[in-house]
């Protein structure tokens, strides 16, 4: 499942929590086709537990945290969760479907499923509505509105749990709304002249947009701290062999920050990336990172051999679109 873009803006949200007091919880999970050894838990007060897969193929873990919403991560997707004292939780998962097969069982599985089907309603809603125009995106996202509080508080619901999730909702439907209407200014680049780039080149040198003049380019914008973002790279080394000596070019550019030039130009060359690797001038805040309004990654741009832009929010690389629109475009 495509992760909504809003919600990586939810994040901060582990923050909410409802007591200081420690809470402890039992947590197991069983995943299907799961991309890591590894998931990881974050929540309130920076909490941040890996949970190893055990020779059974399970993940158990017992959790001391404080009450409230909390996020666990497969290093590729991941979930909002919540939890509080005395939660004895098991969640089955496949991690082809992600959010649409999670299922919680046991202490505190009714506040987790809510979430679950929650997030899938709203990537429902995405697909769905951030490709209208204002005036219908408004009505739906109203009416949105209205039905996920009338659910909240019609159910059947720890009173705490729902509290935080009063909160969260609040914060998630003004980012929504801050989000379309950067869909709509980004919509807007598609089919103009692309905005340039004159980047230092990993191999040495500038390299400009205009080098690729002639050429598709397919642009990722990534940095070494994004764990998203790492785990594209394999499917972004398979994609590049797939279309080596084709009329595309892929050119990744980092937003790391100038203290981590050499963590960049190391990491580049421990994992022998592909393509063109670039370092941007000024980070997040250079000329054409701006001017392409990104301010979450990974981000992904496919520009057209006469410069303009053919998509300017593109398919990840784990995308099975992206093979099907490039096979139709390069030749």
């Amino acid at each position: 499942m495509k992760k909504l873009a809003y919600l990586l803006l939810l994040s901060s949200f582990v923050s909410f929590a409802q007591t200081e007091k420690k809470s402890s919880i039992r947590f197991s999970a069983k995943i299907e086709n799961r991309n890591s050894d590894t998931l990881t838990i974050y929540g309130p007060n920076r909490l941040k537990q890996a949970i190893p897969v055990n020779k059974k193929g399970v993940f158990e873990a017992s959790i001391e945290t404080t009450d409230g919403i909390h996020q666990f991560s497969d290093g590729v997707e991941s979930s909002l969760m919540y939890l509080k004292n005395g939660d004895d939780l098991s969640m089955t998962m496949n991690t082809k479907e992600f959010d649409e097969s999670i299922v919680y069982k046991g202490v505190g599985a009714e506040e987790n499923n809510f979430m679950v089907q929650k997030a899938v309603k709203d990537e429902q809603f995405e697909l769905a509505t951030f490709d209208k125009e204002s005036d219908e995106f408004n009505a739906m996202f109203e009416a949105k509105k209205k039905s996920d509080f009338d659910s909240l508080e019609n159910g059947k619901l720890d009173e705490t749990f729902k509290l935080s999730v009063k909160k969260m909702m609040t914060q998630q439907f003004a980012s929504m709304q801050k989000i379309y209407k950067e869909n709509l200014k980004i919509k807007k680049l598609n089919g103009n002249p692309s905005p340039t780039f004159a980047y230092e080149n990993h191999k040495g040198g500038i390299t400009k947009l205009e080098d690729f003049s002639g050429k598709y380019v397919y642009i990722d914008v990534w940095a070494t701290w994004c764990a998203p973002c790492r785990a594209e790279i394999p499917f972004l080394k398979k994609i590049e062999e797939k279309y080596h000596g084709k009329n595309i070019e892929f050119v990744s550019i980092s937003v790391d920050t100038d203290k981590d030039h050499e963590k960049w130009k190391n990491l580049v060359t421990e994992k022998n990336l592909g393509g063109v690797q670039l370092f941007a001038d000024k980070n997040w805040m250079s000329d054409f990172i701006k001017a392409y309004g990104i301010n979450s990654i990974p981000r992904f741009i496919l520009i057209g051999p006469d410069g303009s832009v053919v998509n300017a929010n593109a398919d990840r690389p784990s995308s099975e679109n992206l093979d099907k629109v490039l096979s139709e475009l390069v030749q």
